[in-house]
């Protein structure tokens, strides 16, 4: 019989390989992980390592205390693979790993039929700012305001079919910090990689909208299979 030094050694050797120290390698993903944001639904945006541009995106139920797949679809991240969200910088091209929330659904097109997480609909007035210079930094604007420069933003409706339907990702938007990201989402696949947030294809992404239940604090969570970004490290 091992002694209790012995044990937490082990369980600690576990978690710093990127494996919560209490479930078995056959667990769902979701049991493996140290934190899913204290709800009852989560995603995972999993990539192989930090250099890949695709993955896998899961949504995940827990009921009954275990967690269950709901569905799952290939995924695209940006163009530059994945960085750790505390050390990510603006225009670089990668997806910030991390567990975040998810403050709110938008689209181009109308709410799905069925789904009830809140939706904003995009209008020709409707912005992301991403100017380091302006107020509304990291935040939907409508209309622009003049301390937030076009250059510097996404006019959203002109990002069609990518955010036709889309989820924002709280990655850097509770206390926004300047030159770290702005305008992270969930969203449709375009033509290939993306500038950093996580792509889904359309239809993936209108069921998501339809299982997301607020009630139910969804979170995503981004990240690689192992190493110091790993999914299970969270």
């Amino acid at each position: 019989m091992r002694s209790r030094a012995a044990a937490l050694a082990s369980a600690a050797a576990l978690f710093a390989l990127g494996a919560a120290p209490d479930a078995g390698s056959g667990a769902p993903l979701p049991e493996r992980m140290a934190d899913t944001g204290g709800g009852g639904q989560l995603i995972t945006a999993e990539a192989a390592r930090t250099g890949s541009t695709t993955g896998t995106v899961t949504w995940w139920d827990r009921r009954g205390g275990r967690w269950a797949e709901a569905g799952s679809a290939p995924a695209r991240f940006g163009a530059k693979g994945l960085v750790a969200g505390g050390s990510r910088k603006q225009g670089t091209n990668t997806t910030p790993t991390g567990l975040y929330g998810l403050p709110y659904a938008f689209g181009i097109s109308a709410r799905p039929t069925g789904a009830a997480y809140p939706y904003r609909r995009v209008t020709p007035d409707s912005w992301w700012c991403q100017d380091n210079r302006s107020r509304a930094y990291n935040r939907w604007t409508e209309p622009r305001p003049a301390d937030c420069r076009a250059a510097e933003s996404e006019h959203l409706g002109t990002y069609d079919p990518q955010y036709a339907h889309a989820l924002v990702v709280g990655f850097n938007y509770d206390r926004p910090v300047r030159g770290r990201g702005a305008g992270i989402f969930l969203h449709v696949n375009g033509r290939g990689a993306t500038a950093g947030c996580v792509s889904v294809p359309r239809e993936a992404m209108r069921r998501i909208l339809r299982w997301a239940e607020p009630g139910r604090h969804p979170h995503i969570a981004i990240g690689t299979e192992s190493g110091p970004t790993a999914l299970t490290r969270y």
